[in-house]
C-alpha cells in the first residue's frame, strides 16, 4: 500500500488543486455547474496522469455537508415532484431535465466518496476506479445539459428533488454504507430503469435522447461493478459476508422498498446478484 501522498515525479499545475483530495473538495464545493464539470475533467486528467498525489482531508480541508450549487433549480421534497413522461414536449423536458439533475448529484456522490474516505487505508485501484466515475457522471450531466439546450430549455428552469444528497449524508461516516447505498442501490436502480426509456425515446423519434441513455447505462453497468468490488473488499477486510452486511446498511440507511422488476441479467454482469437484493425486496416491498 503506497499513500500517495505527493513526491518524486509529481508536479501538479499551477492551475490545477494541490492534490486529489483537494481537487474533489473544489468539485463539490463548486456552485458553478460549468466549473463542477470542468474541475471534473481537469482533475481527472491530472490523475490519470500521475500529476496529482493524493492528499488528505487534514491538509487539504474536509469534505462540506452539502455541495455548492447554483440558484437554481428550486429544490423540493421528492413527494412534490411532478411525475416524468417522455410524452410532449415539455413531459419529455421534464425526464431530462430530472436524469441531468440525477447526473450533477452523481458527480458530487462520487467526488465526496473521494475525498471524504481519503483517510482510509486503500490501494491506488480504488481512487482510480471512482475518479473514471466522476469523469463519467461528469460527462453524463454535460449531455443531458446539452440535450436541453437543444430542446431550448437549460438546466434550473424546472424544479428538483434534494433526496439523493440525504444519502450521502446518512452514510458519511461509514465508506461501506456509502457504497451500499450510491451504487448498490440508487445505481443499480438505473439499470432497470433506464431500458425502458431508452425504448419509450425511441418509441417517440427522439434518436438523440435515447443515445444519451445508452451511454449513462453502459457506464452505470461499471460503476455498480466497481461499487459490488469494492463493497466485497471491505467486508473481506473486515471479515463479515457482503450479503448479510448489504441487508443491514440499506434497511438502516435507504428509506423506502427496492423495488422490482430487477433487471437481474445487468445487476449480475455488475456483479450485484440476486441474493443481496431480492430478500429486501421482499422484506420491504
Amino acid at each position: 500500500m503506497t499513500s500517495h501522498k505527493g513526491g518524486a515525479g509529481i508536479r501538479p499545475s499551477s492551475s490545477l488543486p494541490p492534490s486529489l483530495v483537494a481537487g474533489a473538495r473544489a468539485i463539490v464545493t463548486s456552485q458553478d455547474t460549468s466549473e463542477k464539470v470542468r474541475l471534473a475533467y481537469a482533475v481527472s486528467k491530472a490523475w490519470f496522469q500521475r500529476e496529482l498525489g493524493l492528499g488528505s482531508p487534514t491538509r487539504d480541508g474536509s469534505m462540506p455537508d452539502r455541495p455548492g450549487r447554483p440558484d437554481k433549480p428550486v429544490l423540493l421534497a421528492p413527494r412534490d415532484m411532478p411525475k416524468r413522461s417522455l410524452t410532449g414536449k415539455s413531459g419529455r423536458l421534464a425526464l431530462i431535465h430530472s436524469l441531468a439533475h440525477i447526473e450533477l448529484n452523481a458527480v458530487d456522490l462520487t467526488w465526496d466518496l473521494i475525498g471524504r474516505f481519503a483517510h482510509i487505508r486503500l490501494p491506488r485501484s480504488y481512487y482510480d476506479d471512482w475518479v473514471r466515475v466522476g469523469l463519467e457522471e461528469a460527462k453524463h450531466f454535460s449531455m443531458l445539459q446539452d440535450r436541453l439546450t437543444k430542446l431550448d430549455a437549460a438546466y434550473g428552469d424546472m424544479p428538483a428533488h434534494d433526496g439523493l444528497w440525504e444519502a450521502a449524508q446518512n452514510t458519511g461516516n461509514d465508506l461501506a454504507a456509502r457504497l451500499a447505498i450510491i451504487p448498490l442501490v440508487l445505481e443499480a436502480r438505473g439499470l432497470d430503469i433506464t431500458p425502458p426509456m431508452i425504448e419509450k425515446a425511441r418509441g417517440i423519434g427522439d434518436e438523440d435522447t435515447a443515445r444519451c441513455l445508452e451511454v449513462i447505462y453502459r457506464d452505470e453497468k461499471n460503476h455498480v461493478a466497481f461499487g459490488a468490488k469494492w463493497f466485497r473488499f471491505l467486508c473481506d477486510r473486515q471479515g463479515i459476508r457482503p450479503e448479510p452486511a448489504f441487508h443491514a446498511f440499506v434497511r438502516k440507511h435507504f428509506r423506502g422498498a427496492l423495488k422490482p422488476p430487477f433487471n437481474d441479467r445487468a445487476r449480475s454482469e455488475a456483479g450485484l446478484t440476486p441474493g443481496f437484493y431480492k430478500p429486501l425486496a421482499r422484506l420491504t416491498g
